[in-house]
Parts: structure tokens; sequence; C-alpha cells
């Protein structure tokens, strides 16, 4: 993009406009010719056409920019200003601008559909969170899988689509489960060296072989085993039954699947636990399985124990989408080996100028320490990113702590939301509930284009897509363009 062109041309639209007392949102025609520049090879305001105004405002916006589709009128008058001003600079012939004011009254009645409609929202428009209002004090979630739908079964080919590393429990914890698996006291595994072996070769008899029904007493579900303990061994938590059941029934046909006799069927082979209204594979199931893609050749990692790793390996192997219990546990034993101190100490050292994220993921356990990590905490009110944090960690505990300056907050602010990020894509509609709650005051919106943080932009887009106040959106909106400009310079 040339920035050249643009800032020029949008100083000429503020002097036009102050000329003849005519109101111009200088902000929004800067991100009209911005992306015209970036995505439609416009390098003047001489070439900007009709279609331009159509890719411009019913595609690329759509896509790019967080905006409610109620805010797309003050859109198209900052497109409408900026042909008055093309008409009128010369830039562009009578006929072309009647075209121009033609297509504009036709975008108007259509780009408040092309803003809601979910399919326009490309990676970064999607960022969104679902913290709580407490997430704007402490808080961030660690990054999990998403759930699948069960209503889909993978490619029939195991090596089409990567697993994830799976956590397995110990040999003789798993040899130990044996015992209890209520089909090997009917149908015992044959001596040999290792019963672990034998129990490999019975659920791969079972993943490939015509059962007939003999499993799930459904010839049809016993055919669908594989995809459903796959499916399984890719979410690595446990799913509702009802959506288990959702997927037996759409295999089962006409009649659906007797949900309770199959899921019984499953505990009885010692594959699947089911607990309450939730079920997942065993660790004897996982065990298993991970055997069976192997002798296939397939790669079948195995993740880390992350207790025993150290606290940037903790943070980056949290950062691949650990499921929460997991990742629950993996801090807790983690933490369980160090002393308060130690801990915070690694983990803050692991975090100074990391990306927010891994910034988060560490803020977010060092929080889970007691007041014996103080000197620790103190050694970083002097780092710039961390300071904010290490304050608001001393004074949570009341503990002696210096002021936050107005920058610092800001930056805090700025950086709190940044955190949540990763997680947006799940729970927009929350994340936006919550910010009514609980955001940040509309005056501190308004100073947070100043802030040098390097995620800036995409919170204040993100606070002009989720604010439902149509005031303090559009400052935030005004805020991101401000930062985005400053950035561009």
């Amino acid at each position: 993009m040339s920035i050249e062109w643009v800032n020029q041309a949008i100083d000429d639209l503020r002097a036009w406009g102050r000329a003849r007392e005519v109101e111009v949102d200088a902000d929004e025609v800067r991100l009209l010719c911005d992306y015209a520049s970036d995505y439609l090879n416009v390098n003047e305001l001489g070439d900007f056409t009709p279609e331009t105004f159509d890719e411009l405002l019913l595609s690329i916006y759509p896509r790019k920019v967080i905006a409610p589709p109620e805010s797309a009128p003050e859109t198209v008058a900052a497109a409408r200003t900026l042909v008055d001003h093309l008409s009128e600079a010369g830039h562009v012939s009578a006929a072309t601008v009647a075209l121009m004011r033609e297509r504009l009254d036709d975008i108007a009645t259509r780009m408040p559909g092309a803003l809601a409609d979910e399919a326009n929202f490309g990676m970064a428009k999607s960022l969104f969170s679902s913290i709580g209002p407490e997430s704007l004090e402490q808080s961030v979630a660690i990054p999990s899988g998403e759930l699948p739908d069960l209503g889909e079964a993978p490619c029939d080919c195991p090596g089409c689509t990567p697993l994830p590393a799976v956590r397995l429990a110990g040999p003789d914890e798993l040899r130990a489960a044996l015992a209890g698996v209520p089909m090997l006291a009917v149908e015992p595994l044959p001596g040999g060296d290792d019963p672990l072996d034998a129990w490999a070769a019975r659920v791969a008899r079972l993943l490939e072989q015509d059962n007939a029904g003999a499993v799930t007493g459904s010839a049809e579900l016993d055919e669908s085993l594989y995809d459903l303990f796959d499916m399984l061994y890719r979410l690595q938590v446990r799913v509702p039954v009802t959506v288990v059941g959702d997927y037996l029934d759409e295999i089962a046909g006409d009649g659906g699947a007797d949900l309770d006799a199959v899921l019984g069927r499953l505990e009885w082979s010692g594959m699947l636990q089911v607990s309450g209204d939730t079920a997942e594979l065993t660790p004897l199931g996982v065990w298993a399985l991970r055997e069976h893609y192997l002798s296939l050749g397939v790669e079948a990692p195995q993740a880390p124990d992350l207790a025993e790793a150290d606290a940037r390996e903790l943070i980056e192997g949290l950062l691949e989408g650990v499921p929460t219990e997991l990742a629950e546990a993996d801090i807790d034993r983690w933490l369980s080996g160090r002393v308060p101190g130690e801990a915070a100490a690694e983990l803050l050292a692991a975090a100074s100028g990391a990306p927010a994220v891994a910034r988060g993921i560490a803020i977010t356990i060092v929080d889970r320490l007691g007041a014996e990590a103080e000197a620790q905490i103190r050694d970083y009110l002097e780092d710039q990113e961390l300071r904010p944090h290490a304050i608001h960690w001393l004074a949570a505990r009341g503990l002696p702590a210096p002021q936050l300056t107005q920058e610092e907050l800001l930056w805090v602010s700025v950086d709190m939301l940044a955190l949540a990020m990763p997680a947006a894509q799940e729970e927009p509609e929350i994340f936006a509930e919550n910010m009514a709650a609980s955001g940040p005051p509309a005056h501190l919106i308004e100073e947070m284009w100043r802030v040098d943080h390097p995620d800036v932009v995409d919170v204040l887009e993100l606070l002009g897509r989720s604010i439902t106040d149509g005031t303090v959106a559009k400052a935030a909106r005004k805020a991101a363009f401000k930062a985005r400009s400053r950035a561009i310079r």
C-alpha cells in the first residue's frame, strides 16, 4: 500500500470539507482508501470506479472490519462524501460520479446484510473471546481444542488428518485397569509376555473385523466404531452423551439407536467410560487406539508430561490446545514441584518479551501463587510489559505496590483484552454481553489508540464490534483507525 497518496488524499478531503462546512468522517474514508489500495490496486483517487465501491463495501469491508450491521449507514455516508469530493475535485468524470452514486444507493440496502453474514467473516474478524467480567482483572482462558461435529465422519484413511498428541497412562496403571474390564472377565485375554499386547490385538480385531453386531448390538453401528473412537481420540475430552447419541442415530437410520444399551455395551468392552451425562474413551481405549494407529504406520504422537517441563515448555505446551482438565492437572503438578518464589521467577522470565497470549498464560499461573512469591514478583516492577501485572498482583494481596500511571492503566487494559483473543472464535455473543456489563469505559477506550502495544488495533476493532452501546462502539472504531494510521505513518 502506498501510504503517501492516502495521507495526501485525507488531508485534501479535510481541507475540502472545511472550505464547504461539510462534516467529513476522515477515519472512515481513510479505511476505505487503505483497503482500496491494499486489495484493489487503487493508487490514487482517480483510480476509484463504481465497481471499487461494490468490492469495498460488500466484500472487503464485511470480511475485514469489525462493525455491526447498524453501522452500515455511516460507512455508506462516508463513501458518498468521498464521491462528492472526487466529483468537485475533478478526479473522475460526471458520468462516473453518477454511476457511483447509483451504486451506493444499491449498496446502502445490501451492506447491513453483508456485515451480518457470518460467511463473510475472515480469520482476523473471528477473533472474539468468551471471557467473563473478572477477566478484565486477571484471567485468561487456556486454549483448548474445538468440539468437532460428530455428525460427520472423517475420511476413512487414518493418515489424511494428523492426529493430536495424547496423554497415556503408565504401563502399570494400564495393566491394573485390565482387571476391571467386564468383557475380559467373560472373554479373558490369551496368555503371553505382556497382557497389554494382547489387549491391543483384541481392540484391533474389534475395529477391523466384521463383528456383526456383537459389540453394540447393531451391525451398522459396529461398522462405525472406528469412526466414533477416532473422533473421541482426537477430541481428548468428555462429550455429552447426547452428542454421541446423535451420531449413532444418524448411523442407525430409521428408529435410531438405543443409546443406553449401546453405551452400556461399549463400557462393558472397556473402550468407553460414562460419567453422568458425559462419555469419553477409557485410558485403555486411548492406549489401544494409539497402538492401532502405529501398527498402520500412522504418526500418533504422545504428549509430553508438562509437569516435568520448564516454564517456557509448559507455556508452549498449553498453547498447543491442551484440554482444560488436563491443563489444570498439568499446572497443579508443575507448581507442586516448586516453591512459590521459584515458580514465579521461572514463569515471569518466560513471559518477558513473549506474545500477549503466552504472557497471559504465565500471568494466570502466577496469579495462583501466594504472598510467598512477593520478592520475585517485585523483581519485575522494572519490566515495562510485566510491571502493570506485577502491580496488580501485589495490590490484590494487600501488599505495598506503586500506583498505576494513566499510561500503564491504558497499556494493561489493552493487554488484558489481547490475552483473551485466541479464545475469541468460541462465543462472541457472551463476550459482547460481558463487555456491556464490565467493559472499559468510553473515556479509556478513546485513549487506547495511544498505547504502544502490538495488539492495540485488533483490540480496538474487537471492542468496536462487540460493544452494544453505539456511541462507545463508534469511539472504539475511531480509536482503531487512529491506532492503525499511527502504525502505518
